[in-house]
């Protein structure tokens, strides 16, 4: 396979990941023979409406680590252990992640309801980079027992 072709089918993968993360709506797997559709249950609405003791630094802090902070934008340094289960929090702006490692993982939302299981879906490869939109509160569980979540995320300030 020659660089261009590698080039284009890890270009490929990645717009597929990031498909996948980021649509709202229907998500369909490529896989052959059949496809599969996942609702993604990201809650939205207005940032300013979400409790200020709910942002991620101040509501899961062993979690979430500033690396640096101006104006324009937060870098966060983001590590779930494995096993664990970080506290409810929300991203009141969107960003930008890229992700180092992780294992199979579930996000619930605020209330407890499952928005994303990484069991329904095809394996997934990192690193990756992905966007997301401001996140509504929301809690991540590491359901590996040997691989720690590992990600910096770029969060754009308005």
């Amino acid at each position: 396979m020659g660089l261009k072709d590698n080039i284009m089918k890890k270009f490929n993968k990645h717009l597929a990941l990031l498909l996948l993360f980021v649509s709202i709506g229907t998500v369909f797997s490529q896989e052959k023979e059949k496809s599969t559709d996942w609702a993604l249950l990201y809650k939205t609405g207005n940032p300013a409406d979400w409790p200020a003791d709910q942002d991620a630094v101040i509501a899961a802090p062993n979690n979430h680590k500033i690396l640096m902070e101006n104006e324009k934008v937060r870098v966060l340094e983001v590590s779930l252990a494995p096993g664990e289960t970080e506290a409810v929090h929300h991203h009141q702006w969107p960003s930008v992640l890229y992700i180092q490692e992780a294992g199979d993982f579930v996000d619930y939302d605020g209330d407890g309801n499952v928005i994303f299981d990484t069991r329904n879906i095809p394996p997934l490869q990192f690193p990756m980079t992905m966007w997301k939109d401001a996140e509504a509160p929301h809690s991540v569980e590491n359901l590996s027992k040997t691989i720690t979540i590992r990600l910096i995320r770029v969060e754009m300030k308005k």
